[in-house]
């Protein structure tokens, strides 16, 4: 099995596990974000540890230990990312399997079990053109400053989601744009999803323009772009007068 059908396959396995500890009925709210993310951890780091025993491993809900980062490949997991949208039973959260080899998202998927998708970067598809009213989707709870002011300086209508995973894919599967965040995430909220996105021909980098970088000592990755190409220049260059 190919790295990039190992990570299809679990994030596909772990989503359903997901739905199943959902349907159980056992738990609700925090109870049951609680528990979707244990269960679907212990899974996914078992998995890769006898799957790929000789890789590293970075899991937003597991001990991080420093072994990673003599590794070349690193594989960087997020159970349940959109733990909150997860427990309300809503349809915007994300499984994440990525490989980061010597620092770079090279090879994932992400699984959007509420809506029964796997994106993965062996079996990329045409991304559909915009329209011409872009679209930018922006946290439900928080958007941030910077997007609110650049979707005002563009004409972009913004779009709130709930997960990171679930924001950068509505981008790969054509239903937003441009994914502009500077509120800090971590490196397991973006790494599978920037794999997708730029096996999917799309831009994906910090909202500076310089490449995201993997498998760090300090796992926070304060921002992140992902959008067309040929918006890109036009973002970046605005996010920049901002400053």
């Amino acid at each position: 099995m190919t790295d990039a059908e190992l990570a299809a396959h679990l994030a596909e396995c772990a989503g359903r596990i997901l739905l199943e500890v959902r349907a159980s009925g056992m738990f609700d709210g925090k109870a049951l974000g609680k528990a979707g993310d244990e269960t679907a951890n212990q899974f996914l780091v078992h998995a890769l540890r006898q799957q790929r025993p000789d890789d590293g491993l970075l899991s937003e809900e597991s001990k991080d230990t420093h072994e990673r980062l003599a590794k070349q490949r690193v594989w960087i997991v997020d159970p349940v990312d959109g733990t909150r949208e997860y427990g309300e039973e809503r349809a915007d959260w994300a499984v994440h399997v990525g490989l980061a080899i010597d620092g770079k998202a090279v090879t994932g998927a992400v699984a959007l079990p509420g809506v029964g998708a796997v994106l993965r970067t062996d079996v990329p598809g045409a991304v559909p053109p915009a329209p011409e009213k872009l679209r930018m989707v922006v946290s439900r709870t928080r958007p941030a400053a910077e997007a609110v002011a650049v979707s005002e300086a563009i004409g972009a209508e913004l779009i709130p989601m709930g997960s990171a995973g679930a924001k950068a894919m509505a981008i790969v599967r054509g239903e937003a744009d441009i994914y502009l965040h500077s509120g800090g995430q971590y490196e397991w909220d973006s790494c599978a999803p920037v794999a997708v996105a730029l096996a999917h021909g799309l831009h994906c980098s910090r909202i500076d323009g310089s490449e995201i970088v993997y498998n760090q000592a300090d796992t926070y990755l304060p921002d992140l772009l992902i959008c067309r190409k040929e918006h890109a220049s036009d973002v970046l260059t605005r996010v920049a007068a901002l400053a």
